[in-house]
C-alpha cells in the first residue's frame, strides 16, 4: 500500500487498519493538505485486500479542532485568483464539493470504519465520526457542531449525517447553538457507542480490540452486512429485505461458510480469508 502524507498517516497491524489524523503541532485542524490526502488514503485503504477494519485516530492532545481558520480566512476555499463574482463562487462551490466529497470517502470504504475521539472534536471532526460506522470516546473528548458560531452553515456532511445517528430535537439543539457537549452528554445521546478511559491511548486501545473482535470475522459476511444497511436507507422493509436476498444469492456460498460449519463441528475458531 503506497501512501504518502504530512498531515494523514496510515498504519496496518495484521487486518487492521490506523488513520492517523498526524498534525498535532496544529491541533489537527484540517487545512488544503487534510482534503487534498483524506480520498488518497481512502483510496490507499480500499486497494489493500488484507484490510477489514479501519480505526480513525489522532496523534496529539485532541483529535481535531475544526477546519483551519487561519487558511480558510486566507480565502482557500474561494480558490484565490481573479475574476468575477460568478467565477469566485464557482470556485467555492468546487471548494466545498472537493470537501464534501473527502469526508464521503471515508463513509464509503466498504469495511466497518470506527473513530477513536479525545480532546477536542469540533467542526469538522464531527463531520468526519459522523461517517464513521462506531463512534468510541474518552472522558474528556469534547463535541461542538460548532460552525454557526463562525457564521458557517455545516456543509460537509453532518447536518445529513448526524440526524440518522441522534434524534431530530438533539441534532436542532447542538446544530444551532453550535454549542460543545462533553462525551457523557455524546453518549447519552447516542453520538458515541460508549466511553473509555480518560486518555488517547484508552479510547484507541478499545477502538482496536473491537477492530479486531469485528476482524475475526468473515470479512465477506462484515462488508455484506455494511452494504445491506447501507442499502437500507431510501427503501422498504420489502425492498431491503430483497436486496440482502439477492446480496447472499451471490455470496452465500463462500469458503469463509464452509469454514464456519466445519470450525464449530471441530469446536474451534474458524479462520476467515475472505473467499
Amino acid at each position: 500500500m503506497e501512501f504518502s502524507s504530512d498531515v494523514v498517516t496510515l498504519e496496518v497491524n495484521d487486518h487492521v487498519a490506523t488513520l492517523w489524523l498526524d498534525r498535532p503541532e496544529a491541533r489537527n485542524a484540517l487545512g488544503s493538505a487534510f482534503w487534498r490526502d483524506l480520498p488518497l488514503a481512502a483510496t490507499a485503504l480500499a486497494s489493500d485486500a488484507s484490510i477489514r477494519v479501519v480505526v480513525v485516530a489522532a496523534k496529539g492532545p485532541h483529535f481535531t479542532v475544526g477546519l483551519d481558520l487561519k487558511e480558510f480566512g486566507g480565502g482557500f476555499l474561494a480558490g484565490g485568483g481573479e475574476g468575477s463574482k460568478a467565477t469566485t463562487n464557482a470556485r467555492t462551490y468546487q471548494a466545498v464539493r472537493t470537501m464534501q466529497q473527502a469526508v464521503t470517502s471515508l463513509a464509503q470504504l466498504e469495511v466497518p470504519v470506527i473513530a477513536a475521539v479525545h480532546g477536542y472534536c469540533i467542526g469538522g471532526g464531527v463531520d468526519l465520526i459522523t461517517a464513521c460506522d462506531i463512534r468510541l470516546a474518552s472522558a474528556d473528548a469534547v463535541f461542538s457542531v460548532r460552525e454557526t458560531k463562525v457564521a458557517i452553515v455545516a456543509d460537509l456532511g453532518t447536518l445529513e449525517r448526524l440526524p440518522r445517528i441522534v434524534s431530530a430535537g438533539h441534532v436542532a439543539e447542538l446544530a444551532f447553538t453550535g454549542k460543545d457537549i462533553d462525551a457523557a452528554r455524546a453518549q447519552s445521546i447516542g453520538l458515541v457507542n460508549s466511553l473509555h478511559g480518560e486518555s488517547a491511548e484508552e479510547v484507541r486501545a478499545a477502538a482496536h480490540l473491537l477492530a479486531e473482535e469485528i476482524a475475526a470475522n468473515s470479512p465477506l459476511a462484515v462488508r455484506g452486512t455494511k452494504a445491506v444497511l447501507a442499502a437500507n436507507d431510501g427503501r422498504t422493509v420489502d425492498e431491503g429485505l430483497d436486496f440482502v436476498a439477492r446480496w447472499n444469492t451471490l455470496y452465500l456460498q463462500s469458503n469463509d461458510l464452509r469454514e464456519a460449519m466445519t470450525a464449530f463441528v471441530e469446536r474451534r475458531a474458524p479462520k476467515f480469508t475472505g473467499d
